[in-house]
């Protein structure tokens, strides 16, 4: 069993940064390799990183998903969007929604808010519009929601962006401001979906990304939305008992096809994210190895699937499969889920280093970096917080040569 008090150390409030560094790639890095630790700054991140390298990155978009809304006694609310409705097939199908949409949603207040309908304004080209909220559902992870509203020629997307609020993180302790809406999104932002920044990316600029390219360093998206889970504590005394968050994954034939155009080259997961994908990835097309009618849409991944499923496969294999079977369906992208728990004893397969930002204590995601160095973690921490690094969202990162 894996402990989780193992995973504590003392954060002190002052190094939780609460806004990014300027420029951004002038962000603090640490980097690990082979037990060595180096300080350095991101726009040096090019030198530190082997020619014709591969960046893995998530493209996932932040969505505006906390609303506002107004009950008829006067009193205030807050729906937070979770993820979309099981009617629509992926979230971009959701979010296209025009008129009326359905949403898995979070509600701050709710003991005061036993029916009827909520409201919220805003302001679209020069006319105050409405937004309605109505609960259809008590679930598990919070409420199903009908919102519907006034101009039905706006999808729920532009709903979000008009009438929304980006979710920070709530170890931020301080409210949204105009920045944020740019701050909290990577340059490269894409598929709209997380209520969570891929952190990780933040520090990269376009000018980073020049000067990578000068060094035949190539990039390859994928999407992984983040969800609120991202946050969830563990409050279980094992990493055993901790029921791990789900997220949605989206994959496209032309990442499998780089993956698989250069077997030997190094890999380079931006952010905790990308590597649950890929690594999720790898164990789906296990399953596809070991059963040849098994479809695309039945591959999710569930919490601890991966530590019972058969071991001897290569990274190259897996995700040959996994083309395969685009092949053979004929689709170019798969939508799926992963509920995948990256804990102490796992073995990396899909990346030879990972850059990541600095993590909460006692959180999932210091056990996936354990996966990564060991118990290295204590010491890159140690360092990290004796040189004052900024820590979590907003704050500086690392360079992770994977402990093989």
């Amino acid at each position: 069993m894996t402990n989780i008090e193992d995973f504590n150390y003392d954060l002190p409030d002052s190094h939780i940064a609460r806004y990014p560094a300027t420029p951004r790639d002038t962000s603090k890095l640490l980097v690990y390799n082979e037990g060595g630790i180096f300080n350095d700054h991101y726009y040096n991140l090019p030198k530190h990183l082997p020619e014709e390298s591969l960046l893995i990155i998530n493209n996932s978009k932040v969505i505006e998903a906390r609303l506002h809304f107004r009950k008829p006694t006067g009193g205030q609310l807050e729906i937070f969007c979770l993820e979309h409705s099981e009617i629509y097939p992926d979230v971009t199908s959701a979010m296209q929604q025009k008129a009326h949409v359905e949403w898995i949603c979070q509600v701050g207040g709710v003991k005061k808010w036993k029916s009827g309908t909520v409201e919220l304004q805003f302001e679209y080209q020069g006319i105050t519009h409405t937004l309605y909220a109505q609960q259809l559902q008590r679930l598990d992870a919070g409420f199903k929601i009908h919102f519907h509203w006034t101009n039905a020629q706006l999808c729920f997307g532009e709903i979000l962006h008009l009438a929304g609020k980006i979710p920070l993180p709530p170890y931020l302790n301080r409210d949204n401001e105009e920045s944020d809406k740019t701050n909290y999104q990577t340059v490269y932002a894409k598929e709209d979906g997380s209520v969570a920044a891929p952190t990780a990316g933040l520090h990269l600029t376009e000018e980073l990304f020049a000067a990578l390219r000068e060094k035949q360093i190539n990039t390859a998206m994928l999407t992984l939305h983040v969800g609120a889970g991202t946050f969830k504590p563990v409050k279980t005394n094992t990493a055993e008992g901790h029921d791990m968050h789900s997220e949605f994954i989206e994959v496209r034939q032309e990442l499998l096809e780089v993956l698989l155009q250069k077997p030997e080259q190094t890999r380079i997961a931006v952010g905790t994210t990308s590597l649950r994908t890929l690594e999720s990835l790898y164990w789906m097309g296990v399953k596809l190895i070991q059963d040849p009618l098994l479809m695309l849409e039945h591959v999710q991944l569930s919490q601890w699937e991966a530590y019972s499923l058969p071991q001897e496969y290569s990274f190259t294999e897996a995700i040959q499969a996994v083309l395969t079977q685009f092949k053979k369906e004929r689709c170019d992208q798969f939508l799926t889920k992963t509920s995948m728990m990256i804990k102490p004893g796992y073995r990396i397969r899909s990346v030879d280093a990972m850059l990541t930002n600095f993590h909460q204590p006692k959180s999932t995601l210091l056990l996936l970096i354990h996966a990564f160095v060991g118990n290295d973690w204590k010491k890159i921490y140690d360092v990290a917080l004796a040189n004052n690094y900024r820590f979590l969202s907003y704050g500086d990162g690392s360079l992770l040569w994977l402990n093989k």
